[in-house]
């Protein structure tokens, strides 16, 4: 491996056919791990990385945050099915990846973290830019490793990969301090061994497979969920299918968006908190329920008294049996992967039709359908409809969050799997746009939208830099409706309507701002603007922003009010 001369810390220049050092070993295991991207951020703890990174064929993206680059490397799984990967330095690098982390640990996407770390010998003398970044990160990593010995590197990060992507996907860090990247590695050591390996979960229990068959066979009106561990499993499919043979509906987490075709006669849209009305209550009046893929969160659930609350029987297959009876008891708890539970199930029933039940489905859907003020302002569900009319069967769309994210989503019209990315267990605003970033790095020929809010927006939109710089052509749909909305309609809703600091009449012009990047940026404000506008944006080459002036009073509906059941949701009163 080629050195580069080096003018740190008075290291001086090692002859080209000496021993690599830890950083070259570490960079020659990514590529063994078939990394071809990463995202980050130089400095000082990570500089020998940093000084070998030209010699290694490895995409380096430039962020302009260190959050920024955790979101990317999330955006960039989610969109690939492969291991994001990113890097900072030390200190208030590595501790600025940690909300990015969290993002994608508790919704179950494989990234690989790898920080600097100030020398083994300086480690806990509060040296500058030391942070215990494994301490700081315990509650949102599946595993983390500080390594001490740079022999250690390549089954460290071999390891690293198998846990991320093992079972059920998640984030492991990496913490390599600066003089074992600067180490010479004579003879790097083989596996590392573990008194406990890390292992998949076996297949599904057979026993638990007929139980659930049984129950599903003998039910009246069964109700399936699904959520991201269906596309975890790629086993869209598989839904479909026994969803069909049981003539059952199927409704879906926010992080399952897109894993049943929105189409589709049995497709009952979101369910919780701001789910639909008739998938709200068609978990209330269920007799079987099968959750599957889905951790059954408080807002999928709401009063958790009230969450199918005339089922006989509630099917839970997850492949982490930490989730199973965490909040909602079920009587058939399957660990497992997804597809192979909903294979099994598949082949142990008989196809058979539930005319009634799915009358009965069709009548809440005429009852309850999606309705918005038409009031003479720019709705959003009007800018979203010229969006998903333009999409396309490969296209990607990320969505932020707050009511941008809840309007995308209930909006969503789609027949393909997988499309549809956005900020589930944690809710993180920024999520989206660095997260289209890295879900245009993860393949230039797929389009990319990103669906935000003017508040979330603000928090990375720095990134702007990286997408010129990288060449990431995201086109950006600002639902722009001046306020933290989400927070604005909970203060009217549920806090006595009292609007506190939720005001943002203060925003930047998105049209200059994307100018002054190098973008293209155009402000609408009228249901005809849109079309043209989101045409000029998708023939335009590079990054462009879309900036939609919605009507600022514009709500979510339906929304189960807090403290209430799923059968307890109201609906749009403007729009009766």
């Amino acid at each position: 491996m080629a050195a580069l001369p080096s003018a740190l810390d008075g290291d001086e220049a090692r002859q080209p056919d000496a021993e690599p050092c830890g950083a070259e070993v570490l960079l020659q295991a990514l590529v063994d791990q078939g990394v071809t991207t990463i995202f980050g951020l130089p400095g000082g703890a990570n500089l020998p990385i940093y000084q070998y990174l030209p010699d290694f064929p490895l995409r380096h993206v430039l962020v302009r945050h260190e959050q920024g680059a955790a979101h990317m490397a999330d955006g960039y799984a989610r969109a690939s099915g492969r291991v994001g990967v990113c890097l900072a330095t030390s200190g208030p690098g590595a501790l600025n990846l940690i909300t990015g982390l969290a993002t994608a640990h508790f919704d179950s996407v494989p990234v690989v973290a790898i920080t600097g770390q100030v020398p083994t010998n300086q480690i806990g003398t509060d040296a500058f830019q030391e942070s215990d970044v494994i301490g700081s990160s315990l509650s949102v990593t599946k595993h983390s490793y500080q390594v001490h010995d740079a022999r250690e590197l390549p089954a460290v990060v071999a390891e690293a990969f198998h846990v991320a992507v093992t079972g059920r996907p998640g984030v492991v860090l990496i913490d390599v301090p600066k003089d074992v990247q600067q180490a010479v590695v004579a003879n790097p050591l083989g596996a590392i061994r573990r008194a406990r390996a890390h292992q998949a979960p076996p297949p599904p229990h057979p026993a638990l497979l007929d139980q659930a068959a049984r129950h599903l066979a003998a039910s009246d009106r069964p109700v399936i969920l699904a959520g991201r561990g269906v596309t975890i499993a790629g086993a869209e499919g598989s839904l479909r299918q026994l969803a069909e043979a049981l003539d059952a509906p199927v409704g879906t987490t926010l992080l399952g968006t897109g894993v049943f075709p929105s189409s589709h006669p049995l497709a009952l849209g979101l369910v919780g908190f701001m789910g639909t009305g008739a998938c709200n209550r068609a978990v209330t009046d269920c007799d079987t329920l099968l959750m599957v893929g889905m951790r059954a969160d408080d807002r999928v659930t709401c009063r958790l008294d009230g969450f199918a609350p005339r089922a006989n029987h509630v099917i839970h297959i997850n492949i982490d049996p930490a989730e199973l009876g965490k909040t909602v008891q079920s009587d058939c708890p399957i660990v497992g992967d997804a597809g192979l539970a909903l294979e099994g199930i598949r082949a142990r029933i008989a196809p058979r039709p539930r005319a009634a039940w799915r009358a009965q489905v069709q009548a809440w859907r005429d009852r309850h359908p999606l309705r918005y003020p038409r009031n003479g302002r720019l709705q959003p569900q009007e800018v979203l409809a010229e969006l998903y009319r333009r999409r396309r069967t490969q296209d990607v769309t990320v969505a932020d969050v707050g009511l941008n994210q809840m309007w995308a989503a209930t909006s969503w019209t789609g027949d393909e799997p997988g499309p549809f990315l956005n900020s589930g267990g944690q809710g993180t605003m920024g999520f989206a746009f660095p997260a289209a970033l890295g879900a245009q790095a993860a393949d230039r020929h797929r389009r990319v939208f990103c669906v935000t809010g003017e508040g979330g927006f603000v928090m990375t939109a720095q990134e702007l830099a990286t997408a010129v710089d990288s060449a990431l052509a995201v086109k950006v749909i600002v639902i722009n409706n001046h306020s933290l909305g989400m927070v604005r309609q909970f203060q009217d809703d549920f806090y006595g309507g009292v609007r506190s600091q939720v005001d943002l009449t203060v925003t930047p012009d998105f049209t200059l701002l994307a100018r002054a990047y190098g973008c293209f940026g155009v402000q609408v404000d009228s249901a005809d603007e849109v079309g043209p506008a989101l045409d000029a944006a998708l023939e335009y080459p590079g990054p462009a922003i879309v900036d939609a002036w919605v009507d600022p009073e514009a709500n979510i509906y339906p929304i189960v009010p807090l403290g209430m059941a799923l059968a307890d949701f109201v609906e749009c009163p403007e729009a009766r």
